[in-house]
């Protein structure tokens, strides 16, 4: 067990900054039945090291889904707008690439699956993220009973992470790899 988030923060972004190269979430997704049966994805748009989304947002388009993708505003919350393609994203906060139109933070209730970032989860659910609080934000305006996925590599899902009372669960861990269900089920 970590001491504290910072800690494993830490520990998780030095091993993720070995890794020669990114991996890619397409495959591990591509043949799941709840990404096939979802019309709206909320996703995230990668950067360096983390899995990388952008075959996957580039497949879900194709396969005529909406994508919606996080707008970072200066209060850290984030708004949501639908994805346009990938050459039509603007610069955004912190050097994140965005949708052009912002449908506000509630548009990610509309979602029919969720998939964010993370830095690690744990087996019990917990979601360890940044530091900065958007995504707990954001996903507690998730609609009850749809899916929240967080993507990861197969060594950042451990046994247990510190945890905060405002932290939200996810449900399963989506890898390069595979899907990992997550005892922080959807029944919660």
């Amino acid at each position: 067990m970590f001491a504290s988030k910072a800690a494993a923060r830490s520990h998780f972004l030095a091993a993720r900054s070995t890794r020669s190269s990114a991996g890619d979430l397409l495959a591990g997704a591509r043949s799941l039945q709840a990404v096939h049966s979802a019309r709206r994805v909320a996703l995230y748009v990668s950067r360096g090291l983390e899995p990388q989304t952008g075959a996957l947002i580039d497949w879900l388009l194709a396969t005529d889904r909406d994508v919606l993708l996080p707008i970072l505003y200066a209060d850290n919350d984030l708004g949501w707008g639908v994805a346009p393609g990938a050459a039509d994203l603007v610069p955004g906060r912190l050097g994140l690439s965005e949708p052009p139109v912002d449908l506000g933070p509630d548009a990610i209730a509309t979602a029919d699956l969720v998939i964010c970032p993370a830095v690690a989860v744990a087996r019990d659910g917990v979601r360890l993220g940044r530091g900065g609080g958007s995504y707990d934000r954001a996903l507690a305006r998730v609609r009850p009973g749809t899916p929240i996925w967080a993507a990861v590599y197969d060594v950042e899902v451990v046994d247990k992470l510190p945890a905060d009372d405002h932290d939200h669960p996810v449900h399963a861990a989506l890898t390069p790899n595979h899907l990992i269900p997550l005892r922080g089920s959807l029944d919660d």
